[in-house]
């Protein structure tokens, strides 16, 4: 059974970017524009194995995001990676504060996000 990945983004071109190279890596992809637009993939029978997150998005960043995720027993076993262009160390202090599983920094290879959810989802 291949992992459902919720890809998170107000970019539409990283959004298909993403979601192509996960497809042809087998996962099966669900795209969101907004933290708030995601919340119909969190919270259903049909959630996600693994959430990548933008962090700077209108309305709601997606580290604050991330920590109303952890901060709830319903969806904290969820592992989410940060994405941002942000440098390694301002990305490693939000990943401390959301309570994040990881990130991943814009530009990035297909190779590293592959990478990435596949570190955070060993052994989900």
């Amino acid at each position: 059974m291949s992992k459902r990945v919720l890809v998170i983004d107000d970019s539409e071109i990283v959004l298909a970017m993403a979601s192509e190279a996960l497809i042809a890596k087998g996962y099966e992809v669900v795209t969101a524009l907004s933290a708030r637009d995601a919340d119909r993939f969190i919270c259903c029978e049909n959630r996600p194995d693994i959430i990548i997150i933008d962090v700077m998005m209108p309305t709601l960043d997606g580290d604050k995001k991330t920590k109303m995720l952890k901060d709830d027993s319903a969806t904290n076993e969820i592992p989410v990676l940060l994405l941002s262009s942000k440098s390694e160390r301002e990305l490693a202090q939000l990943v401390t504060e959301s309570g994040a599983d990881g990130f991943i920094r814009k530009p990035f290879t297909f190779r590293e996000m592959i990478e990435r959810i596949e570190a955070a989802t060993a052994g989900n």
